[in-house]
């Protein structure tokens, strides 16, 4: 494919898979949140195989099996949902939020329930919940830089987004007992999982593909803990993420490009090579382990005091002892890379001192400024809108 047909072709779905995302928070029906979630999957599985490997094609073509089976589940559950609340409002309706919030109370609990589960399942496959992430890691290690960003960092939390939207419908009518135990499950599971692969990846891309997994647990665990600290740790999770998660894609790119390899382990003296990508991309690595003063570390402590505020310590402690076990997979890897030094041999990877652009950095020193303020004082428009949002999550409308 030539360049200019590639670069027309990349930023029209970028800009398609952009509106998409920005669409379906905005929708006031579950059946038109459903429509939208569906409408990025279709865009970014074009985005993922645009390179026209073979490994892009693959991973593309996993990604529509996976997610639109997931997605099948989603629209059962909408359908069951539909009757639910058919049985209050009869059969015309449009399957609203507020409404649905308002009789909750009235709706039938053994349709809410399964509605929930079945949303939990489906919509969570585009979150990248374990068991059903398996198309994440591929699909998120093979697409273009700027894709793979946008799929760690905005496409999970979309789909996060319409799985908080059944919760609130199911607290309403269940109680808080029945849809936080189902995700603090899925969300523990989804933690521990990501630990695993985290601490034995070899695979650069896969490595950050395996931390959103592991951040997406962690979202599911502070809905869990139903309190108003916990949900505002959530909300400011999904933006330190973001910034995050985008930096490291980004230094990502930089490495592989400057290597020619993906594989972890043949990178090495990156802090030489590199000097402005290195330090930033060993910054981004420090935010997504939660480490100081960045906007993960306070998230997550609001998302633990949250925990240990609603008396769910043994779920808090084990949420501390797996985010240590991650940042210790995440630690050594990036240590290897940026630290150890060159080695010889056929399978050893060189690369000459300087950066192949700084416009490959520039992005990155925004992303550390964004993480800065959230962990040191997010700006009070936010934090006003953060409050908001946690009340809401609470049961407020």
């Amino acid at each position: 494919m030539d360049c200019t047909r590639y670069s027309r072709l990349f930023w029209v779905g970028l800009n398609l898979f952009a509106w998409a995302m920005l669409c379906a928070p905005f929708m006031n029906s579950l059946a038109l949140l459903w429509i939208a979630v569906e409408i990025t999957t279709v865009v970014s599985a074009l985005l993922v195989a645009l390179d026209g490997t073979r490994q892009g094609a693959e991973a593309a073509w996993k990604y529509v099996l996976i997610a639109s089976a997931g997605l099948g589940i989603a629209l059962l559950a909408t359908i069951v949902m539909y009757y639910a609340g058919a049985a209050v409002f009869g059969s015309s309706y449009g399957l609203g939020f507020a409404p649905l919030l308002r009789v909750g109370p009235t709706l039938p609990h053994s349709a809410v329930q399964l509605a929930f589960v079945l949303a939990v399942v489906g919509f969570g496959t585009k979150v990248g919940l374990f068991p059903v992430h398996t198309w994440l890691p591929d699909a998120h290690s093979e697409a273009p830089t700027l894709v793979s960003a946008m799929l760690s960092g905005s496409l999970l939390a979309v789909s996060f987004y319409a799985v908080l939207r059944y919760d609130q419908i199911a607290s309403a009518t269940l109680g808080s007992s029945f849809p936080r135990g189902v995700l603090l499950v899925f969300g523990m599971l989804s933690l521990l999982l990501a630990v695993l692969y985290l601490v034995e990846q070899r695979n650069l891309k896969r490595l950050l593909a395996y931390s959103s997994v592991e951040h997406m647990g962690i979202l599911a665990i502070g809905v869990s803990f139903g309190t108003p600290i916990a949900f505002a740790g959530v909300l400011l999770h999904v933006l330190a993420h973001a910034a995050a998660k985008g930096n490291a894609f980004f230094g990502a790119s930089v490495l592989v490009r400057t290597y020619h390899t993906r594989e972890a382990g043949r990178i090495r003296c990156g802090f030489d090579r590199l000097p402005w990508t290195a330090p930033l991309f060993l910054l981004a690595i420090l935010a997504l382990s939660a480490m100081p003063p960045f906007g993960l570390f306070r998230s997550e402590f609001l998302i633990v005091a949250g925990g240990l505020g609603s008396a769910r310590f043994a779920p808090a402690a084990a949420m501390i002892a797996l985010v240590t076990l991650a940042f210790l997979g995440l630690s050594m890897a990036t240590t290897r890379m940026l630290f150890a030094p060159p080695e010889d041999g056929p399978g050893a990877a060189s690369a000459p001192r300087g950066e192949p652009s700084a416009w490959m950095a520039a992005p990155m020193v925004v992303g550390v400024v964004a993480l800065l303020v959230l962990g040191l004082h997010p700006p009070d428009p936010l934090t006003a809108l953060i409050t908001r949002g946690a009340a809401e999550l609470g049961g407020a409308l």
